[in-house]
């Protein structure tokens, strides 16, 4: 069986608290998920700034966004079990 990771996409800036704790929390549950994490520094993009701002830290799962500042643990595994039921069940 050919299993493809979730990707997650974590927009984030240095020093901001709540992206450490969102990356922190993502990497807990990668030892329960096939993830694959890419962190997004949005100070790199003059685009991406001006898009979320304030409004971080923002993850999305295979594209689709999830959360948005933070989250509880129980939350987001909640999410990832859904997502990969999902992929299960109608092949996306």
């Amino acid at each position: 069986m050919n299993r493809q990771p979730l990707q997650l996409e974590l927009y984030s800036k240095p020093g901001c608290h709540l992206c450490d704790e969102l990356r922190a929390l993502c990497e807990r549950l990668s030892d329960e998920f096939f993830l694959q994490v890419t962190e997004i520094n949005i100070e790199t993009d003059p685009v991406l700034e001006e898009r979320y701002g304030q409004d971080i830290p923002v993850l999305f799962i295979d594209g689709r966004k999830a959360v948005k500042f933070r989250t509880a643990e129980a939350e987001l595994r909640r999410k990832l079990r859904r997502r990969l039921l999902s992929r299960r069940l109608f092949g996306c």
